[in-house]
């Protein structure tokens, strides 16, 4: 067979799915090429992944026998058609899932770092986030370390909640003997944080961490457990990133509130803006992400206050 693959949203990450689907069509001996318009002809199936649901649908597709399309960019519920050209929606296949991936297909991204899951799920089923509706409402382990790296000096992470998985202590410990420098790109869930994981994680390779408070009315639990793991690592402010939710379910003074302590007890706060392009562009939370966001400015000791700052004020 001669297969072709798109990546649709084009962003600078690899496409693991993609990696994965040309790694087995390999192993079947059939050839694999990114899909060009102007070139390719003569393909038995093309597939085509999205992660980001505001990344634009790819154009025309030609000749092509069939195309299937899969990720978190499209609705499973909804077959898509281009021009009278059906396209089916898939999800990978467990023999394909376990598969090392094919690193070779970006060439342009470094080859001393592993991409993979090592679990799928969530619990928290949060109306913003896409992830339990599509994986399930459990943090169920799906990999081990080596199904996706083999001696790579950099793994990054792209689990939704890894520690709520019950398997945490030998994932946990799996990353820890690696040796490697280890990037929890989704965040970590502060909400789940413990003694025993944040005494573990202390001991990881890792360059920052990343947690998130999006609910205000969780202020009590998020913080406590934000102390409780600052106090056992020890690590600086610079190192603890925390994400705020805007433009969701708060108002501007709780957003300014969960920036200032975030800031006031030693963490990193970046603020997310949900639906940016509903807002216009002279809005303040967009002036508040810039604040917070351009380090220089928000650990600048002479602009401590966002009153400072802010364009808009009288």
């Amino acid at each position: 067979m001669k297969i072709g693959l798109i990546d649709v949203d084009s962003h600078n990450f690899p496409n693991i799915p993609l990696m994965k689907l040309s790694a087995w069509h390999k192993n079947q001996g059939h050839s694999v090429e990114w899909y060009n318009p102007d070139l390719s002809c003569g393909l038995d199936r093309v597939y085509m992944s999205k992660v980001f649901t505001f990344s634009p649908n790819y154009g025309e597709i030609k000749g092509v026998g069939e195309v299937h399309y899969g990720g978190t960019g499209y609705k499973p519920s909804e077959d898509i058609c281009f021009k009278g050209k059906s396209m089916y929606f898939m999800e990978l296949p467990r023999v394909v899932e376990a598969i090392y991936p094919d690193y070779s297909i970006y060439p342009q991204y470094t080859t001393d770092t592993a991409y993979g899951f090592l679990t799928r799920g969530c619990p928290n089923n949060c109306p913003f986030c896409i992830v339990s509706k599509k994986e399930g409402c459990v943090s169920s382990k799906v990999a081990a370390i080596k199904d996706f790296r083999q001696m790579q000096k950099t793994i990054r992470l792209l689990d939704p909640n890894i520690l709520a998985c019950d398997e945490w202590l030998d994932l946990l410990n799996q990353l820890a003997y690696t040796g490697a420098y280890i990037d929890f790109t989704q965040g970590l869930d502060v909400r789940k944080m413990t003694v025993a994981k944040a005494s573990l994680i202390k001991m990881l390779k890792v360059q920052k961490i990343y947690f998130a408070w999006d609910n205000f009315n969780e202020k009590s639990l998020v913080l406590e457990k934000l102390r409780m793991f600052k106090e056992i690592s020890m690590w600086g402010s610079r190192k603890c990133r925390v994400y705020v939710l805007t433009n969701f379910n708060t108002c501007f003074d709780e957003d300014l509130e969960r920036v200032y302590t975030l800031r006031d007890i030693g963490c990193d706060p970046y603020v997310m803006i949900y639906n940016k392009e509903s807002l216009p562009k002279g809005h303040r939370l967009r002036h508040l992400q810039r604040y917070v966001n351009n380090k220089q400015i928000f650990w600048n000791p002479q602009v401590k206050n966002f009153k400072v700052y802010d364009p808009t004020r009288a």
